[in-house]
């Protein structure tokens, strides 16, 4: 067991860059099974939720070789996906993604029901009935799911319950291997989505965006090996963004995928934070006046839903009432909690909106970590506290943020690991 503590009070200076995209990551790594030559996937994050990933593959025969210590080169030419880690796959959301290239390529796939962030219902459905839709047999048991790909192809065409980021990402895996046209409607197009489909038309897919939220693909038989670079991660560009804010800091957060984070970067001005936007960098300056008056997330390019936990802790630092409405999952509040033993004035109304008040001084408090983005959110919040905070169950934060204690070291933050 790990901790962090964090004594807080001090202003973030100095420069900080972004690491590769996670969310990226996953369906990059997946999409290796399409083919049996090397893929290399580069500036891959050295997180918790990546090595996971990979290690599922290996259980399955894949082979993973790391070339650089943010490169990987990934050949599945053995797979054999009778070994799967049903243990690790139910612990690890993003091992759904393995559904869809697994179902392409070997025709079944069996698979226990993938774990993950805490932060409310999130069946597979969408996957599941979506699969069903072009033919696939469904078999829902105590132990999982069995999916089988028809003899018969019926029918091509494909309309999403939701805008599902991982729904969509199993579709275009799958899609990938058949040779029919398949047309997929009430797509997600954030930017994992869109990495995808670029490392997918390297590998000799045929991928067109027909209209608002619809892919066309055109998959072949047999894909050959590409190479990529992962951008840079947007929801950690946008984590330090606002914890320099919060902390009224002096920072640059170098190698931004500003395109990506535009609505964000525009309600961050809204609420009063001087920010200069560069290329590919952002320069967060102290702040005299903050006014919030609501955040809500939302699909693309809406404010990711992965910031609302961020915004929620520098909202407690504004003036007056803000609304906070997550559309998306109702689970995504729980952090508010902890920010109430801090100090702060936060009414929760349902699973998906609050309102804070503020501005309230916060106060170091043992909190604890119940998903990723909660964690950081938590790590934020201690970081403007008086006193000290103990955060605890930090592997959450270690699933997204690479080495974070240490880098935030460099910006003079009084944050340390410890083992209890």
């Amino acid at each position: 067991m790990e901790q962090f503590l964090i004594q807080g009070g001090k202003p973030l200076r100095g420069e900080i860059k972004v690491g590769g995209a996670k969310n990226a990551a996953f369906p990059i790594i997946a999409a290796s099974i399409l083919t049996k030559e090397d893929c290399v996937i580069e500036n891959v994050p050295r997180i918790e939720d990546a090595f996971r990933l990979l290690e599922i593959l290996e259980a399955m025969g894949a082979s993973v070789e790391w070339l650089e210590e943010r490169t990987v080169k990934l050949n599945t030419k053995n797979l054999n996906p009778g070994n799967i880690d049903k243990k690790r796959v139910a612990r690890f959301r993003g091992s759904v993604l393995l559904l869809g290239p697994l179902l392409a390529r070997f025709g079944k796939v069996i698979m226990p029901m993938p774990g993950g962030d805490i932060i409310g219902a999130r069946p597979i459905d969408t996957h599941l009935d979506a699969f069903s839709q072009l033919g696939v047999e469904v078999k829902i048991g105590r132990q999982g799911y069995t999916l089988e790909t028809p003899k018969n192809f019926a029918a091509r065409e494909v309309i999403l319950n939701e805008f599902s980021v991982t729904a969509t990402e199993n579709l275009l895996l799958f899609a990938a291997l058949r040779p029919e046209k398949i047309l997929v409607k009430t797509a997600d197009q954030d930017y994992q989505i869109q990495e995808l489909i670029k490392f997918l038309k390297k590998m000799g897919v045929g991928i067109k965006v027909s209209g608002l939220h619809v892919l066309l693909i055109q998959g072949k038989k047999s894909l050959q090996g590409a190479r990529i670079r992962l951008i840079a991660d947007p929801i950690e560009a946008g984590t330090f963004i606002v914890m320099a804010a919060a902390t009224k800091g002096n920072v640059v957060v170098k190698n931004v995928a500003v395109q990506y984070l535009e609505l964000f970067l525009k309600k961050l001005k809204d609420f009063g934070i001087p920010l200069e936007i560069e290329k590919d960098q952002v320069t967060v300056l102290p702040w005299a006046s903050l006014k919030i008056d609501k955040i809500q997330s939302f699909i693309y390019p809406g404010i990711h839903s992965d910031l609302q936990s961020a915004l929620g802790v520098l909202a407690t630092q504004a003036k007056g009432s803000t609304l906070l409405h997550d559309p998306l999952y109702e689970g995504r509040l729980k952090y508010l909690e902890e920010l109430n033993k801090m100090g702060a004035e936060i009414y929760i109304a349902d699973p998906h909106r609050a309102i804070i008040n503020g501005p309230t001084r916060l106060f170091g408090a043992d909190l604890g970590t119940f998903d990723l983005r909660g964690g950081a959110a938590m790590i934020i919040a201690a970081l403007i506290a008086q006193g000290k905070s103990t955060i605890n169950n930090i592997y959450q934060v270690d699933r997204g943020y690479e080495r974070i204690e240490e880098r935030l070291q460099k910006l003079g933050a009084n944050i340390k690991r410890v083992t209890i």
